[in-house]
Parts: structure tokens; sequence; C-alpha cells
């Protein structure tokens, strides 16, 4: 009797321990394509970037996001030959718990810079100005393997200024804003 009762626990202890997966940390680095439209944005233009993330088999991740949209305010007047806008953005993520091949919806938010630049056509004015940003968006990363996957983002970006020019920080939200939504290949380390 001891020895089926001593049999039947390492059996379920092997089965227990096969079935289990373990639970790792991941580095994903996800270059993207994707376009900004409303806002400040005068017309939906292709926006290009890179983003590197910790997300680990838990909830909690982080991120570092570099984007740029070339020709952010060329529209049809003609009037502006060169713009760009840059943004740089330390993220906190949220997601679902998940680890290996699975399909994870995930909330990012966070802070950083967002560099403005634009010139005029004959140089009559030369934008080039830096200012502190938020950005807050979700998406879903679905990997198709251990290594590879797809991740579908959109996000909301603002900048914030300084409304008042004493000594005192008093943050305006009425700035400059856009949304972005991007869709990338992501690999897994």
């Amino acid at each position: 009797m001891r020895t089926n009762v001593l049999a039947m626990c390492v059996l379920t202890a092997a089965l227990s321990t096969a079935t289990v997966r373990e639970a790792r940390a991941d580095w994903l680095l996800t270059p993207y394509l994707g376009v900004t439209f409303g806002g400040s944005a005068p017309e939906q233009q292709v926006n290009y970037g890179l983003s590197a993330a910790f997300l680990g088999a838990g909830a909690i991740g982080f991120e570092l996001d570099a984007s740029i949209t070339p020709n952010f305010f060329d529209s049809d007047s003609g009037l502006i030959d060169d713009s760009n806008v840059s943004t740089v953005m330390a993220n906190f993520m949220l997601s679902a718990p998940g680890s290996g091949p699975s399909f994870r919806p995930y909330a990012a938010g966070g802070f950083g810079i967002m560099r403005t630049k634009a010139t005029s056509l004959g140089n009559v004015f030369d934008l080039d100005e830096n200012s502190f940003g938020v950005n807050v968006g979700g998406g879903v990363l679905g990997q198709f393997n251990e290594r590879v996957g797809v991740r579908g983002d959109i996000r909301y970006f603002r900048s914030l200024q300084d409304s008042d020019s004493s000594d005192d920080v008093d943050l305006d939200l009425t700035g400059f804003n856009f949304w972005r939504g991007t869709l990338g290949v992501t690999f897994r380390f």
C-alpha cells in the first residue's frame, strides 16, 4: 500500500512539473510603422519608431519608446518647407499575465520629451522646441512562437507647457497633442 501511495505521489509531482511553464521575464524589441492623426496634426502622416520593453509573466512592465513623424505639419497650403515631431517616452505597462506564445492586451502610459521642428518656405519662421510630454494608450501583443510576434498599439500624446513665466511650475494641458496608431513585429529575448 505504501509503495502505491509513494508511486502516486512521484507520478503526480512529475506530471505537475511537466505541465507548469517556467515564469520568466522577457525583453521585447518592436520596430514599428504607424500613422499620426487628430489633435494638432493637420492631416495623417506616416510615423516610425522603436520600442524596447521589459515585460514579465506578471502584469507590470516598463518600456522606452522612441518615434519620429517626418512632415508632421505639411499640408496642402505649401507654407511649410520641412517639419517633424520626435518623441522619446518612458512608460509603465500593465498587461494581462502570461508567458510564452500568447495574446496579451496591455495599457501603457508615461512621460518624456516631445521635439517639434518646422521651417517655413523662405525661412519666414523656424520652430525648434523641446517640451515635456505625456502619453497614454494600449494595445495587444500576440506571440506566434517563443521569439517572434506582432504588436498593435494606439496612443494619445500631449505636451505639457509652463503656463506661467514666473519661477513657479504651472503645467498647462492645453498644448500640442495628437494620436498615434502603430503596428510592429516584436522580437522576444
